[in-house]
């Protein structure tokens, strides 16, 4: 059985044991970087981008060497295109460190002071959450956004990274502990997991005096294990179940390019959209001309009925296409009465992700900002910008539809929490 080493701490036989020393130096690194002052941690996050731009061609080799794995393995268009490090992506991983380096620091925050009858001061701090794990499949630049994001909110992350993508994330994270070296931070401040035992994850996410927080990002079988295996809280979502309603009184040329761009910019991302939904009024105008466009890219349409009516090559929608995350290029189509029927549709079929109406009308447009319950809901705009790097986060390490404490793309505030300070002058309570 081949033993694991961890810096400073030494080498452990067996994965148990190697998790529990992961997970020991995870929190002693977290006390230390919830005292790490802002130049520190922003120094640190500039020497990892300079060192991921100084090594982008050994990143694209050692991606090159797991992408290549993984087509001998038989892994579908969408894993590979996740899996993928293109140059593009390389680049927005330093870029977006940098960006990170340039938000507001929100650890030590105080907010809402206000002097008690007694004399003492009562308001909040914003404070680090501790150890963070995120387990992901085949995204590896959730490395470089997870280990920056982390850092600038003072906390320790533990990361547990698919198999396919190993020698991606080694090389990311290579990176990444010499831009904390470089700032005098501790390199187990980020720790990548060595092993690609599946028991690992096991163990991470039952590990609750050393972790406080799990994020899964990956399939739903990896999410659903973690949220039912967990014993520390989890910011998750299953699905991306999104959908773009086209109201009645949308702007058709409007129209059909958000329609267009919310499913074809991009197929594998969990924001892409998944159910088109029309009103009957404007179906007529917007389903042939983007039907054309869709054809054109190789999309297949599956319809509801009416849908077909209008666009005969589209096949037949199954009540399982509503529900369904496709992550490739197939569409649902659904022909609606009115605001209050796509509204209900979304609200059964939907995974409370991210919806979009495309509407001129005012009434319309707040009534579906209010009233559509998912983490992001927009405006005459393509669901495709529910991302912490268009939201101006800098990064994200995940999208949480989660009604407690975070919620949409979970950013720096997202990795922190707030505790209850009070100011005094002596007062004693009588």
């Amino acid at each position: 059985m081949p033993s694991f080493d961890i810096p400073g701490l030494g080498s452990f036989a067996d994965v148990a044991a190697y998790m529990q020393g992961v997970g020991a130096a995870a929190r002693a690194a977290a006390r230390e970087l919830a005292r790490a002052d802002t130049a520190a941690k922003n120094a640190a996050l500039h020497a990892m981008a300079a060192a991921i731009r100084r090594d982008a061609a050994k990143l694209a080799a050692a991606n090159a060497a797991d992408l290549a794995a993984a087509v001998a393995a038989g892994h579908d268009a969408a894993f590979v295109d996740r899996l993928t490090l293109s140059p593009k992506a390389i680049a927005a991983m330093a870029e977006g460190l940098e960006q990170i380096a340039a938000l507001p620091d929100p650890v030590g925050e105080i907010t809402d002071l206000k002097f008690r009858p007694s004399g003492i001061q009562v308001g909040m701090m914003r404070v680090p959450l501790g150890v963070v794990g995120i387990i992901y499949e085949a995204r590896p630049n959730v490395t470089a956004d997870a280990a920056g994001l982390c850092l600038k909110a003072g906390n320790a992350t533990i990361l547990r990274g698919g198999s396919e993508a190993l020698a991606s994330n080694q090389a990311i994270a290579a990176c990444v502990h010499e831009g904390l070296r470089a700032a005098g931070l501790p390199a187990n401040g980020v720790q990548v997991v060595a092993t690609t035992d599946r028991a690992a994850v096991g163990h991470l996410v039952a590990m609750d005096r050393y972790v406080d927080v799990i994020v899964p990002r990956g399939g739903k079988s990896l999410i659903e294990r973690v949220a039912r295996d967990a014993k520390v809280p989890v910011i998750k979502h299953l699905d991306g179940v999104c959908h773009v309603f086209v109201d009645a009184a949308a702007d058709l040329d409007r129209a059909v390019r958000i329609a267009d761009n919310a499913k074809t910019q991009r197929y594998s991302p969990c924001n892409t959209m998944e159910t088109l939904l029309v009103h009957a009024a404007i179906a007529a105008r917007v389903l042939p001309p983007l039907a054309a466009i869709y054809a054109a890219k190789g999309v297949e349409l599956r319809g509801c009925a009416r849908s077909r009516a209008l666009v005969p090559a589209m096949n037949a929608a199954t009540e399982d296409d509503w529900y369904a995350e496709y992550l490739a290029p197939i569409l649902a189509v659904r022909v609606v009465d009115d605001l209050d029927a796509a509204i209900a549709h979304i609200a059964q079929y939907g995974s409370q992700h991210t919806d979009a109406i495309v509407t001129e009308d005012y009434t319309a447009a707040m009534r579906f900002l209010r009233e559509v319950d998912s983490s992001s809901v927009m405006v005459n705009a393509s669901t495709r910008f529910a991302d912490g790097f268009e939201y101006g986060l800098g990064a994200e390490i995940g999208i949480s539809t989660n009604k407690l404490h975070a919620r949409g793309p979970v950013g720096l505030e997202g990795l922190t929490s707030r505790k209850w300070i009070v100011l005094g002058s002596g007062q004693i309570r009588v």
